[in-house]
């Protein structure tokens, strides 16, 4: 993918900054680069396009916390762009896009006179209707996160109404046309801006520019154009993923009144926490308890892995606060940087209570000079377990 500049920096305004203060530094951005204040000026023209796809993601609540955590590559494959491409893929916004776009900021649809392909004269162009989005959370074991797993979920939306084809009108035909627009769709005004007067196109407000109304409704959705169902949704989800990642599935949310688009499902994932495994990013660590024969003469430890139980050898003269690693044994990357590690963190259990011969052995220990450290030896000992208490 190409480099693209940060898109908090394009608009110049800090990563806590307020959806206002996103709004009016886009409007700044808008009105300092735009083509009929820059004739011919190839770089301007590019600074009005950078500045309107930054303003398209970050005014955008879902957009923004997704390119928070993923910049401009979106995530691994099945998540927001995925393919490669980011919010936008090769192509970026088109004109179009941004025009529209700097309606909003300003108001209407703006005719600019010829100064910008696209931007001049005729119908404004009326926005598909989308429905909304739908939310919902999957919960995923650390086994499912590390080999990836397919979900078949049912799910309650809105769809089309099939007796009238999602228009909210009977049988799909009974409309008259609007009065306020004339069947246009569009109204017209002019507005003093900061070009100057300038005439705009707006959708109009009766009939939501349709250049039609109902004049009997559907007596099967009331004239809504949808109807409650209940849908069988089936999904991927790749291996890797992290607590909190959101997978958008295009097109399978709810059908908007009247016809249009889908909205979206975002599924959002919830690790189920182990009962004896820790998840640290890619790496699973498992603590494990030794008793102190095991650590000191070594021997072989069964251990929990993702993928079952697996023995593990344990070298004579094991240390509380080493680690030992199995690797290949974590979490694949979704980014494709490999497999992580299973990190086995070494403790010793001393015991609370001695039988007479136990006790009797630890003392004829005591005398025997290895078994207690020399002073380089704690050192050494110690600095493995200061992150402990750091």
């Amino acid at each position: 993918m190409e480099n693209k500049r940060d898109y908090y920096e394009v608009l110049g305004v800090s990563k806590t900054a307020t959806a206002d203060e996103i709004k009016k530094a886009y409007r700044k951005k808008a009105i300092q680069f735009h083509p009929d204040k820059n004739p011919g000026n190839k770089e301007a023209e590019e600074k009005f396009k950078e500045a309107a796809e930054a303003y398209e993601v970050l005014s955008d609540s879902d957009k923004r916390a997704r390119y928070d955590q993923f910049g401009h590559s979106m995530g691994p494959q099945g998540f927001p762009g995925g393919g490669g491409g980011g919010f936008y893929g090769a192509g970026g916004m088109s004109m179009e896009d941004i025009f529209e776009h700097f309606g909003d900021i300003f108001g209407g649809r703006f005719n600019m006179g010829g100064g910008f392909g696209g931007a001049t004269g005729g119908r404004a162009r009326r926005r598909t209707r989308k429905g909304s989005d739908l939310r919902i959370t999957v919960k995923m074991t650390l086994k499912e996160i590390a080999t990836g797993v397919t979900k078949t979920l049912k799910i309650p939306t809105l769809d089309k109404c099939q007796y009238c084809n999602g228009t909210g009108a009977k049988d799909g035909t009974s409309f008259t046309t609007c009065h306020t627009c004339n069947g246009t769709g569009t109204v017209t005004q002019v507005q003093q801006t900061v070009f100057g007067a300038m005439q705009s196109q707006s959708v109009c407000p009766q009939c939501h520019g349709e250049g039609k109304i109902i004049s009997e409704r559907c007596p099967h959705c009331s004239g809504e154009g949808v109807q409650r169902k209940e849908n069988t949704v089936s999904f991927s989800i790749p291996a890797g993923v992290s607590d909190g990642m959101v997978l958008t599935l295009k097109g399978k949310g709810n059908a908007p009144a009247h016809g249009g688009v889908n909205g979206d499902l975002l599924v959002v994932i919830q690790e189920i926490k182990d009962a004896e495994l820790i998840r640290d990013g890619n790496d699973v660590i498992y603590n494990l308890m030794l008793d102190i024969p095991t650590a000191a003469l070594g021997g072989s430890v069964e251990i929990p892995t993702i993928n079952g139980h697996a023995r593990l050898n344990i070298p004579a003269g094991t240390q509380p606060g080493k680690v030992l690693r199995l690797r290949g044994k974590g979490v694949s990357d979704p980014n494709g940087g490999g497999t992580g590690d299973e990190l086995v963190n070494v403790m010793v259990y001393v015991p609370e209570t001695l039988t007479p011969e136990q006790r009797a052995a630890f003392e004829s220990m005591r005398a025997a000079g290895n078994v207690k450290p020399d002073e380089s030896t704690s050192k050494r000992l110690f600095s493995k377990l200061r992150h402990i208490f750091e």
